[in-house]
């Protein structure tokens, strides 16, 4: 923040710092560049003399621009009492009985890809150079940008209540893989579930969970009004992708952009995480909470096969296609 008010700060301190350095790599993974610790050194010395550079992949010029809006926010966050209210918001959704004893690192930057205002990332660290892995390797981390924090609200209150709903997001991811890893059920999923589709159905019970969540703390999960082709277009996304996934001519690569898009492509666009979302908020409003709880116990399976109950039961619910039920019930 002094950087960036022009108080003082060291770009290369600050590159250095190991949220910065997971934000770095985070950008080059969605931007798919080859962005180096020189380039955001850059970025950020442009920014100490009130320049800016025609290739602003961190989105530092934003956060310059809000940088009095987002002091005031990182202020608020440390007088109240953010962790245990983050904490109380998250555990309501695990099965009765869990215990989870967890440290997680939250690292707080201003900078990052346009996309993505919060993550979590598993990391090993080579020294101070971070290494993304995969399920049951490396800590889990939580990194969230606070030059986007500044567009959920006109006041500082909007904005923490805000952040904190983002932050909850985020923790239940960790603790969610948290309860993974000390999980067998879970561990034999993992074992026996390693195709793209079965990374696809993964990543969109965890998003969708954690989407429903933040639905919750904003509008006690009412839906927008006028959601109805949105969540229409996400869910014919999803089988679209899916029945590719599953159509075994797909390269890696093309596998790695879908499940990548179907949570990196902008809120509105990230069909796997809103088809989650629905679905969570329909097995949610359905059945109740204990039926959504044992989801996070049973695993994606039982996630989208409870849906699928639902939905034979109510037609009038978006629709998973027959590829996808097929493949669910083949397994």
């Amino acid at each position: 923040m002094a950087l960036f008010q022009g108080q003082g700060g060291h770009p290369d301190e600050i590159a250095r710092l190991r949220g910065s350095q997971i934000a770095l790599a985070t950008t080059a993974v969605l931007s798919h560049r080859d962005l180096t610790l020189a380039a955001l050194q850059r970025s950020l010395e442009a920014a100490k003399f009130n320049q800016t550079i025609d290739d602003d992949a961190f989105r530092i010029k934003e956060a310059r621009a809000n940088a009095g809006a987002i002091a005031d926010l990182l202020a608020e966050i440390g007088r109240r009492n953010f962790g245990q209210k983050v904490v109380a918001t998250v555990a309501q959704l695990f099965p009765p009985g869990t215990r989870l004893k967890t440290s997680l690192p939250l690292y707080f930057v201003a900078f990052g890809h346009q996309n993505i205002d919060a993550y979590v990332r598993r990391v090993v660290w080579d020294g101070d150079v971070p290494r993304f892995v995969g399920e049951g390797e490396g800590e889990l981390t939580i990194v969230v940008n606070l030059a986007k924090a500044v567009s959920y609200g006109q006041t500082v209150d909007d904005r923490f209540v805000g952040m904190m709903s983002i932050v909850a997001h985020e923790v239940f991811h960790a603790a969610f893989g948290a309860y993974k890893d000390a999980s067998p059920q879970w561990q034999q999923y993992y074992a026996a579930h390693r195709t793209p589709f079965d990374r696809l159905l993964d990543l969109t019970q965890n998003e969708g969970i954690a989407y429903y969540l933040t639905l919750i703390q904003h509008s006690r999960g009412r839906l927008p009004n006028g959601w109805e082709q949105n969540v229409q277009s996400n869910f014919a996304q999803f089988n679209a992708s899916a029945a590719e996934l599953l159509s075994g001519r797909i390269s890696p690569s093309r596998a790695n952009d879908i499940i990548q898009q179907s949570n990196a492509s902008g809120y509105w666009n990230n069909f796997g995480s809103i088809t989650g979302m629905i679905i969570a908020r329909q097995i949610d409003g359905t059945l109740g909470r204990a039926a959504l709880s044992s989801t996070i116990a049973d695993g994606p399976d039982a996630f989208f096969r409870t849906y699928i109950d639902l939905m034979r039961r109510d037609s009038s619910l978006p629709r998973l296609s027959d590829v996808v039920t097929g493949a669910l019930s083949r397994r």
